[in-house]
């Protein structure tokens, strides 16, 4: 996989947009930390690879969310606790 900086972004766009093709994906940098992906696509795959990217992103998110129930301790909480968890939540959000 290709690493490509902000300013070789701008600088060299032309190049980075005829080489992704073949590259199919390159990450781009900032101040040497990943801020983005670059993938490629065609009209033919373009929501299929949406999909995918989005879904993917989905399992990151639930996986941070279960990661933090655990630093939390809230992964030990019984289903009533659960429940009343979520209903002085939706109790605070009609106020």
């Amino acid at each position: 996989m290709k690493f490509v900086s902000v300013r070789d972004l701008r600088g060299k766009s032309a190049d980075i947009w005829r080489e992704l093709p073949d590259e199919r994906e390159m990450v781009i940098t900032s101040n040497g930390r990943p801020v983005a992906i670059l993938a490629a696509v065609n009209e033919s795959n373009l929501e299929e690879s949406l999909a995918a990217f989005r879904r993917a992103r989905a399992i990151g998110a639930v996986a941070s969310l279960q990661r933090r129930a655990i630093a939390r301790g809230a992964d030990a909480l019984s289903a009533d606790a659960i429940e009343t968890e979520i209903a002085a939540v939706r109790e605070a959000r009609r106020r």
